[in-house]
């Protein structure tokens, strides 16, 4: 089967899709940029769907689809936490930093630890899962509301969701690091 899988087009859609998304949201087309971050939404629920139906799962697809993921989330979290974008809904820095800092912690830690103790496992967890599918409700919420041009209460219930589920996630990664370290190391 080749790379460029239904699936694999997919993500490079949802890639291809961050620059413009960034671009319409700083020149203030909220609601175009809205409606590509959806567009980019629905195409990341897609291609994981179309790759276990039809067999698709691929080795780039296993490295892009959680790279352009998070490409399009650290984009929206830090152009939404801009200020002077005219925008009635921001996120705040401190999220956008806690966000960023654990995915960076996460990557960090698996490339110390296949240095150092070798090659281990490190699966996606079900409270990962749900912490992409927390920022990127919460990010179409801010988007949604700011394109309508008004508060809502929405917005700061995505805020303090992401926030639990940043820690949430952090915390049990950090207990599966734990218990990845003391495991034996897989025999060759």
């Amino acid at each position: 089967m080749g790379a460029l899988t239904l699936a694999n087009q997919m993500t490079l859609l949802r890639l291809g899709l961050v620059p413009a998304f960034v671009i319409l949201l700083l020149y203030g087309r909220v609601g175009w940029a809205f409606a590509v971050f959806v567009t980019a939404g629905i195409t990341d629920a897609l291609d994981g769907l179309v790759a276990r139906r039809r067999n698709q799962r691929t080795a780039l697809g296993a490295l892009l689809d959680p790279m352009a993921d998070k490409l399009l989330l650290v984009s929206a979290f830090v152009v939404l936490t801009l200020p002077g974008l005219g925008l009635v809904n921001r996120l705040p820095v401190w999220l956008t930093i806690l966000v960023i800092s654990r995915d960076v912690a996460i990557v960090v830690t698996v490339a110390i630890i296949s240095l150092t103790v070798g090659h281990r496992s490190f699966p996606p967890s079900i409270y990962g899962k749900i912490a992409t599918g927390v920022y990127i409700v919460t990010v179409a919420i801010v988007l949604l509301f700011n394109y309508l041009g008004r508060r809502s209460v929405l917005v700061d219930v995505g805020v303090w969701t992401s926030l639990a589920i940043t820690l949430v996630s952090g915390l049990h990664y950090t207990a599966h690091v734990r218990r990845v370290l003391n495991e034996p190391p897989a025999s060759p």
